[in-house]
Parts: C-alpha cells; sequence; structure tokens
C-alpha cells in the first residue's frame, strides 16, 4: 500500500481506490466472501492513512484480512449512503485511479457526491502496479506453470481421435484440478478449422486423424494464473502443418531471446511478428504477442504494438505468436517468461516440438 501511495502521488493523482477483485486483493489481502451491489472500497491516499469501507455485515471479515491493522476501517448499514461515508474520505477536487472492476453503480454513486472529483481506470493509470512480482509471487506463478506442464504431459496420453472438443476440454479441466489448481478459467481446444478462431469455444466437433488442435488451457493456482498452449497432431501432420508449425516456433523462440530488461514490450511483439511476416504469413497472425499475468489472467503489460513499457525485472508475461488459416488450421505455442537481470526464464518447461497424438 506504501508503494501503491506512492506511485499515485508520483503520477499526479490524490489516492488510489480499490473495489473487490484483485487490487483489493493485492493491497490488503481481503477478499469478500460476497461481492454485491453493497459498496467495498479501500481508499489509499498519496498522503495519509488507508481507509477501508465495508458493509457493516462484513466488518468482521474486513477485520480479519492480513493488512487490517494498517487500515482504518469504517463501516456503513443498510439504510445508510455509504458513498456520503467515502466522500468524506475523499478529496472532493482531487483525482483517483479506481480499480477496472469497480462496478459502475459505485462509480456513478461516487461521482454523485463528487461531482468536481476526477475518475480514471487503475490499468491506464498505474499500469505497472502489479507488474512486477516479489519473490513470492514468482514462486506462486511458477507452481502454476508447472502444474500446466504436468496436465500438458499427461494430456498427450488420452485419445482424441473420435471424440469431442468438449471432451477433451473436460479432461484438462480435471487434470488441471488433479495438480493443484483451484480455479480453471479457461480450455480452448480448436481442431481443424475451429483451431483458426484462436478463443474458440470447445464444441461438439469430432476430432479425426489428420486434424491439428490448439491446446490452450490455464487457471489459478494459490491464487496466481497458468496459462499455456501446444498444438499437436492426431496422427501424421501434413508438410503444410509441419511448416507453419516450426515458422511458429522459431517467431516464439526469437521473442524470448529478445526478452531482456530495457527492452520495449512493444520490441518483442515485433521481434515475434517480424518472423512470421518473413514466412509469408503476417496477415494471419491476429493478435498481440502476449499479456501479463498474475492474480489475473491478463493484466499489464501488454507485449503489443504501442507499449512503450520498457521490461523490469519481475515481469510475468506469456509469448505467445500464433498463425491461424481460416478453414483449414491454428498453429499457437505459448510459454510465460518472466524478466530476470540477465535475459528470461520460461515458467513453462514442455517441449515444443509438435507432438502426435492418437
Amino acid at each position: 500500500m506504501a508503494r501503491a501511495a506512492r506511485a499515485a502521488g508520483e503520477a499526479g493523482f490524490r489516492g488510489i481506490l480499490a473495489t473487490p477483485g484483485p487490487d483489493l486483493l493485492y493491497l490488503t489481502g481481503y477478499a469478500p466472501v460476497a461481492v454485491t451491489e453493497r459498496l467495498t472500497l479501500l481508499i489509499v491516499p498519496a498522503d495519509g492513512d488507508p481507509t477501508l469501507i465495508v458493509p457493516t455485515l462484513e466488518r468482521p471479515d474486513a477485520e480479519a484480512a492480513p493488512a487490517a491493522e494498517r487500515l482504518i476501517v469504517r463501516d456503513w448499514g443498510d439504510g445508510s449512503d455509504p458513498y456520503r461515508l467515502a466522500a468524506g474520505v475523499l478529496d472532493a477536487g482531487g483525482r483517483y485511479a479506481i480499480s477496472d472492476s469497480a462496478w459502475a453503480l459505485q462509480l456513478l454513486g461516487l461521482q454523485a457526491q463528487l461531482p468536481g472529483t476526477g475518475f480514471a481506470p487503475l490499468t491506464t493509470a498505474l499500469p505497472m502496479l502489479r507488474a512486477v512480482k516479489d519473490a513470492d509471487e514468482l514462486q506462486r506463478l511458477a507452481a502454476a506453470a508447472t502444474a500446466a506442464d504436468l496436465t500438458y504431459g499427461e494430456i498427450l496420453s488420452v485419445r482424441f481421435a473420435g471424440r469431442r472438443e468438449n471432451e477433451v476440454a473436460r479432461d484438462l479441466a480435471d487434470l488441471l484440478t488433479k495438480h493443484g489448481h483451484s480455479q480453471v478459467d479457461f480450455t480452448v481446444v480448436g481442431s481443424g478449422p475451429n483451431g483458426a478462431n484462436p478463443h474458440h469455444e470447445a464444441g461438439d466437433r469430432v476430432m479425426r486423424v489428420g486434424d491439428t488442435v490448439v491446446l490452450d488451457f490455464g487457471g489459478l493456482k494459490a491464487g496466481y494464473g497458468s496459462d499455456t498452449t501446444r498444438t499437436v497432431s492426431i496422427g501424421e501432420p501434413s508438410a503444410e502443418v509441419r511448416h507453419v508449425h516450426e515458422v511458429v516456433r522459431q517467431a516464439q523462440e526469437a521473442a524470448f531471446v529478445a526478452v531482456y530488461p530495457g527492452v520495449t514490450c512493444e520490441a518483442i511483439d515485433r521481434v515475434a511478428r517480424q518472423v512470421i511476416t518473413e514466412a509469408g504469413y503476417g496477415p494471419h497472425f491476429v493478435h498481440r504477442t502476449g499479456h501479463g499475468i498474475g492474480l489475473t489472467t491478463h493484466e499489464p503489460p501488454y507485449i503489443v504494438e504501442g507499449e512503450k513499457q520498457p521490461l523490469e525485472p519481475g515481469m510475468c508475461f506469456s509469448i505467445e505468436p500464433g498463425v491461424y488459416l481460416p478453414g483449414h488450421f491454428g498453429v499457437r505455442i505459448e510459454d510465460i517468461v518472466t524478466v530476470t537481470r540477465d535475459g528470461g526464464q520460461r515458467l513453462n518447461e514442455t517441449s515444443h516440438a509438435l507432438a502426435v497424438v492418437d
């Protein structure tokens, strides 16, 4: 919270407002059991003591949070106006960075009480607030990545041909849970032409020999995210599939090698994109090269053109170039990478080779 307060002041804000979600959890360790329309709001001023405003019925849980002893806890009861209570703590003429996950109801309530106060989304106001991970966070991210790797290792022995995409998606979810995930966020299984849709939702398509299958899966383990993608072939792949897979593999490797403190996020995107463009598939690489990961699967930094943020040791993000040929197949390879003083370190360690499954 002290670091967040300094960052807010340096950016010209009077403070940070965090509502239930990853920001509140990150700053205080507090995650309300039930997230409802009742206002829960952490106010971290650039100068002064942090205040946590909570519904009266949730005060006992708030006071048990890890950071409670550093907070002024103020509660409000049903029938009273929590926004008036919050307004008494805020600077009526200041500017605040507020959680992206704040409900419109909550922001509008604050604006009604403080018409002269400005608000900006936290991701744009202080994009690097959660971007640099400490040792404990890195350990959790590494454990989540290892669990995803174990899941991939086991899914290779599962039968694909003759089964539906959603059946293999359930296998992935079960394996992630088996290896310690408390939450499964996504299990993309894109077979054949469905693989050309980067965010295909596993459906009823029956997979068959000759299909290329994009497997993208992840979730939360010990509060931190996993996210990995590998592409497999049911039976021996065609020469075209092997070629495209090799192009994507080289792009992924080149981007990883380019990771170094001080290099900009957009430079990593350019490296991956150049390899794919020079191979003739530029128009078929339709998304950014990567995204940050931590308490949420997608968070800053974003590895995309226009993001001039320099890499810093402790940042964690995906490197996931892909080629998508509509009506035919898709290929994507994704690892989570952390920046070290000497370059980059992969948290995912499974082979990038095009695996052949039954």
